[in-house]
């Protein structure tokens, strides 16, 4: 049995879905849209386009790394960056596992992060003194790989693919409703 299926398994089996999907959590789109040749590159950029997310997490934690090793002070502030930064992306690849999945919940998840992260980014980034030169500039480079998943992700077929769930009401079921 592959990784991914137990991973499938043990999620489903500590239902994290609906802890982290709500009413939602249910609601997974159509076979045949999940299988479709553009979702499916669409979920290969915005794979790699984490793993992008990843290389820079990652390279702002080496060169806070070696400044430090070479007796540079590095503030509190940059460790504290550049472990969210990689905290978030890892989060961000289990609603991009989720969504690949079909599951509307995670695709809503992924595409309101791409939103927000970039601006509350900037907007930190914009702090005068806050962070030195080099962290403003991976700051921007994760921003502008966030709205490329963003982008993505609110393309016209995407949105058609993850149709937002109708309401039933009390006694009908909704279409990605199981029976």
């Amino acid at each position: 049995m592959s990784l991914p299926v137990l991973a499938d398994r043990l999620w489903c089996r500590l239902h994290l879905d609906r802890l982290a999907g709500g009413r939602q959590a249910d609601y997974v789109i159509r076979e045949d849209m999940l299988a479709h040749r553009d979702t499916v590159r669409s979920f290969r950029w915005i794979r790699w386009l984490l793993v992008a997310e990843t290389a820079v997490g990652l390279a702002a934690i080496v060169v806070a790394v070696l400044l430090t090793r070479a007796g540079e002070t590095v503030a509190w502030a940059v460790w504290f960056r550049a472990t969210v930064v990689l905290l978030i992306t890892l989060t961000l690849y289990v609603f991009a596992w989720r969504a690949q999945l079909g599951y509307y919940w995670a695709y809503q998840r992924l595409r309101l992060f791409s939103r927000i992260f970039p601006v509350v980014t900037l907007v930190v980034a914009a702090i005068p003194g806050l962070y030195p030169f080099w962290m403003v500039i991976e700051q921007i480079l994760f921003s502008l790989l966030m709205i490329g998943i963003g982008d993505v992700l609110t393309s016209d077929h995407m949105r058609a693919t993850f149709p937002k769930p109708v309401r039933a009401t009390r006694g009908q079921r909704g279409p990605g409703t199981p029976q």
